[in-house]
């Protein structure tokens, strides 16, 4: 075999540039497999360089079905590589990965993929090939066989890969038409409004001390009367807390009505929300 097949059999196996392949064959004697090796190590080593870098851009990617939904984030440095062919073929294997593994972040870096290589393996080589930080970001999976699953892909990249991504859990006996236009516009609502908790009392005790102090620090120098200062404090205080509790919330469709006014003129009795997840590439 000539110089010139051997470097083209080594792209196609380790997708590394040509020069690359070039100076590893020399390297190795014209050895195809220690060539191999040599890129896989200078692989690492770039991506171990690019790894202190930002990475806030990327794509979220969703897969499953209506009793098991799995969402999970791909983040690289730029807009540019999230539409990266090589790029988007990844994210859309690792996430048929995420939802077989159920979000379990250490199992899916141990899976292999098509090529028989590990998630971690791929990853560390298409670092090296695009030249961007590349990380497996957070993920979910929402699965319950009693429950129905909606989701919701806003800004859509490709197929079943967006820019934010939203999947919400329903308990229902019904699976009728109503049911599945609520489930589809509540994924909605949540995209828009991101909504902290599904109720008042869920929302975490440190995000709500967080903002009553600030409410206190904007409030401190009114010049009010305290007592005046406390009332005005705990009506901020409780519009937080409608505002970012899911059925508190203004319903995006006909903001006149709150989500739990939506469930109520339902009259579907045992409808609840059990859950809900978005992510939003960014944030």
């Amino acid at each position: 075999m000539n110089d010139l097949n051997k470097i083209k059999q080594l792209r196609q196996s380790t997708g590394a540039g040509f020069k690359d392949c070039g100076a590893a064959l020399e390297e190795a004697a014209g050895n195809i497999e220690k060539a191999s090796e040599i890129l896989r190590v200078k692989g690492i080593s770039k991506a171990s360089k690019k790894m202190s870098r930002e990475a806030k851009e990327g794509v979220i990617a969703l897969s499953g079905n209506e009793s098991s939904t799995s969402i999970i984030e791909l983040n690289c440095e730029t807009d540019f590589v999230a539409k990266n062919n090589d790029f988007i073929k990844f994210a859309q294997e690792l996430s048929e990965i995420n939802y077989k593994c159920k979000s379990d972040i250490e199992l899916i870096k141990r899976t292999k993929m098509k090529n028989n290589q590990t998630v971690d393996e791929n990853l560390i080589a298409i670092i090296a090939k695009i030249g961007e930080k590349i990380t497996l970001g957070r993920s979910k999976t929402l699965k319950n066989d009693s429950n129905l699953n909606f989701s919701y892909l806003h800004s859509v990249i490709k197929d079943n890969l967006s820019k934010l991504g939203v999947v919400v859990s329903l308990s229902s006996k019904e699976n009728n038409d109503k049911v599945k236009t609520f489930g589809k516009q509540l994924a909605m609502h949540v995209a828009a409004s991101n909504p902290l908790a599904i109720n008042l009392e869920d929302i975490d005790k440190e995000i709500i001390q967080k903002e009553e102090l600030l409410i206190n620090e904007e409030l401190k120098n009114s010049g009010k009367p305290e007592e005046i200062i406390k009332k005005i404090s705990a009506g901020k205080l409780n519009k937080f807390k409608e505002e970012n509790s899911l059925l508190n919330q203004a319903w995006v469709i006909d903001p006149k009505k709150k989500v739990k006014d939506i469930i109520k003129e339902l009259n579907i009795v045992d409808l609840k929300i059990i859950n809900f997840f978005r992510l939003k590439i960014g944030e």
